[in-house]
């Protein structure tokens, strides 16, 4: 198997591309394709590579998606985009859930890409991780090490029952259960759609109209309903983050990754997030003490991470 790579970043919007073209190194040539403008993952496929690879076809792939993959299928969640890799004609391709490929580059992320919310700065190496993001939805995986390096973990996590510990945010939840959603997750409120909802379930406890409002907009604005919205989630965050250290015993680090924290790195230091993080388990609060919580600031960690997994999966790979 010959370099270059083909890794990418697929999400329901954006399609992120870039060639690997020496072990260990960083993916180049990066473009970002809009998805709306191609038929499928073939389609955007093949037209970054008549642009950048030089008719040369990658020795392997490694593709993230946004959504389920299951072997050599996968679907877009948020995109019309399904369908078999074999499509794409490329001899070694390896599909992984976009948290899988962003939990892998956690390892490879120098200090400039890491922002540190709290807990010790470098926690002994060779420890279970977990990553965890607000973005259109909400993702999670856990990074395990073994013997071959480290093996990323999927799930579902963002589907749990949302972590309400305050009196309002009990209010919130029975708010949005008045109002037809029977099931409250920590997706319906923790993302990137759900700040809209956990904002209109603030303004019916407060009995304010809450007008339409954009996740932007929230967390932009210095309305005080926005304001305390933007408070609100953290708090949940820090709690739901908080249960994901605890189930992964991610003692190498919570990190917190998504569209939407980035936005929101000034406030966080000032917020509940961090207190709701180490006191999720009353019994276990030294233990989440100890755990870092780093925002990923990085431009393309899941790349990164795309092109460490080829890395570890074919360490044939001929330089």
């Amino acid at each position: 198997m010959s370099l270059p790579w083909l890794v990418a970043d697929v999400g329901g919007t954006n399609a992120r591309f870039g060639l690997v073209t020496r072990r260990g190194g960083q993916p180049e040539a990066v473009t970002v394709l809009d998805v709306s403008q191609h038929l499928g993952l073939a389609d955007a496929v093949a037209a970054y590579l008549a642009e950048h690879a030089g008719g040369v076809r990658p020795g392997a792939a490694c593709l993230a998606i946004a959504g389920p993959v299951d072997r050599d299928r996968y679907r877009l969640t948020n995109a019309g985009w399904s369908g078999s890799v074999t499509d794409l004609g490329i001899p070694r391709t390896v599909l992984l859930n976009d948290f899988e490929a962003l939990a892998i580059s956690l390892p490879h992320l120098a200090g400039g890409d890491l922002v540190s919310l709290g807990g010790p700065p470098s926690p002994p190496p060779g420890l279970t991780k977990a990553v965890l993001g607000p973005g259109t939805g909400l993702g999670v995986a856990g990074l395990v090490p073994v013997r071959e390096g480290w093996l990323p973990v999927a799930g579902e996590g963002g589907h749990v029952a949302v972590p309400v510990v305050t009196d309002l945010e009990m209010e919130i939840v029975r708010a949005l259960r008045a109002d037809g959603l029977p099931y409250v997750d920590a997706e319906h409120l923790l993302s990137g759609t759900g700040l809209p909802r956990l904002h209109h379930g603030l303004a019916l406890v407060r009995g304010v109209a809450p007008g339409a409002r954009t996740a932007a907009q929230i967390t932009s604005s210095d309305d005080p309903l926005c304001v305390e919205t933007v408070e609100v989630f953290l708090a949940l965050l820090g709690g739901f983050a908080g249960g994901v250290a605890l189930t992964f015993g991610a003692r190498g680090g919570v990190y917190l990754g998504g569209g939407v924290l980035p936005r929101l790195a000034a406030r966080i230091p000032g917020s509940a997030f961090r207190a709701r993080f180490e006191t999720t388990a009353p019994a276990l609060t030294d233990y989440a003490a100890a755990i870092p919580t780093p925002l990923i600031v990085a431009e393309q960690p899941a790349l990164t991470g795309a092109a460490a997994w080829l890395a570890q999966r074919f360490p044939e790979v001929e330089l």
